[in-house]
């Protein structure tokens, strides 16, 4: 019998990529999840800063703390409605968090580019 050693390397050679883009795909799928559900808990904790009657530096300010695994430059927020005075007891004000993620994954980075999330959560004024 001939050496098998040929055979295991041109195996090995045919389901290493495939296991790589199983590895990524489900590292880019535990950070986008991370994202949501970060993005989540803050646009819930804006909200109730807001609901309450606080302005919207202390509402940035808790966004902010509650978002500060992710990177700041690419979330987007906006309050609505946006000053102070228009947030009368009763009113609905919402808060809206976009965040764009990049994939780590090669193929699919390319294919679809950054993923957009975006969350929003209303609350009634107190």
């Amino acid at each position: 019998m001939k050496s098998q050693r040929g055979q295991a390397l041109v195996e090995t050679a045919l389901i290493l990529p495939i296991l790589l883009i199983l590895l990524f795909g489900l590292t880019d799928l535990g950070r986008v999840f991370h994202a949501y559900l970060t993005l989540d808990h803050a646009g819930r904790e804006a909200a109730r800063v807001a609901a309450v009657g606080a302005d919207d530096g202390k509402i940035n300010e808790k966004i902010e703390l509650a978002t500060s695994s992710l990177n700041q430059d690419k979330l987007k927020k906006d309050i609505d409605p946006k000053p102070k005075a228009n947030r009368t007891s009763g009113k609905d004000v919402t808060i809206t968090l976009k965040y764009s993620i990049d994939l780590l994954t090669p193929f699919i980075s390319y294919m679809t580019g950054p993923i957009e999330l975006e969350n929003k959560t209303v609350m009634r004024v107190e």
